[in-house]
């Protein structure tokens, strides 16, 4: 994705993998101001650690407490996150806005904290998460005091995912409903955070964070009812080109990556 469009775009970088573990972040992170490193992608499990670790925290990042990008100005370093920006640039590329929406998210683990996160930031009117009471549920409900407070016109809830009845009637009552799961995901592709796809309906955005397989049977089963889908590979491609724009300040040639990516045109 990222050595494919330095090339297209003439820029003279390289994007390298490093096996860093949590304990190793410190190091990395000197590491790169050292040798003057332009920036770094973060994942599990050292995200919260990179959050605690940069200089400065973009407002996303700082609601969630997570970074997945990291961007290095002469060695100050900017912890950002892109997985939300991702979902909502998706969202806008099949022609919905998130603004005065009520959304329904399932799962609060990394993908649904930034998802909801990054659309309070971008005006939805209500959101509703969904975990099981396990430790990732007590986070959310400290996400949705923080999205709250820095964001007084949403409305966040968290709830029980295995309160049926609850999820139902949010359901019904959204404008857009996202599974943040692995949920469906190859090789278990008869999963689905759903069970009753009666609750679907003409109107309702069902999107999935799941990209592979493309169309998962919480995407097919929504369709059936009448519902817009939309799938996950979207929102891999558009967090990848926003940390490529915070990187060099160009646009990710999209078309090219998804297809060397993907094989789609």
């Amino acid at each position: 994705m990222y050595n494919h469009s330095f090339a297209a775009k003439g820029i003279n970088d390289a994007y390298l993998a490093f096996d860093i573990q949590e304990n190793d972040m410190a190091q990395a992170l000197k590491t790169m101001r050292l040798f003057n490193m332009r920036g770094a992608n973060v994942t599990m499990p050292c995200k919260t650690a990179a959050a605690e670790l940069v200089d400065k925290l973009s407002p996303e990042a700082k609601l969630i407490g997570a970074v997945n990008t990291i961007v290095n100005d002469d060695g100050v370093l900017t912890g950002y996150n892109t997985d939300g920006q991702g979902y909502v640039k998706n969202l806008k590329a099949n022609g919905i806005d998130v603004k005065d929406k009520v959304i329904t998210i399932i799962g609060a683990g990394g993908a649904g904290t930034a998802i909801a996160v990054q659309t309070a930031l971008d005006g939805a009117k209500q959101i509703n998460i969904f975990n099981p009471k396990d430790p990732f549920f007590a986070n959310a409900e400290k996400t949705a005091e923080k999205i709250m407070t820095e964001v007084p016109a949403c409305k966040v809830t968290v709830n029980d995912v295995n309160d049926q009845a609850m999820l139902y009637a949010l359901i019904k009552a959204s404008d857009i409903v996202g599974n943040a799961t692995k949920v469906g995901m190859a090789p278990h592709t008869d999963g689905t955070v759903v069970a009753d796809p009666s609750v679907f309906h003409e109107g309702l955005v069902v999107t999935d964070t799941v990209y592979n397989p493309i169309e998962t049977r919480f995407l097919r089963e929504a369709k059936v009812h009448g519902a817009k889908t939309i799938g996950g590979r979207g929102m891999l491609l558009w967090q990848g080109a926003a940390a490529f724009k915070l990187y060099s300040g160009e646009d990710m040639p999209l078309k090219e990556v998804e297809q060397i990516i993907f094989g789609k045109g």
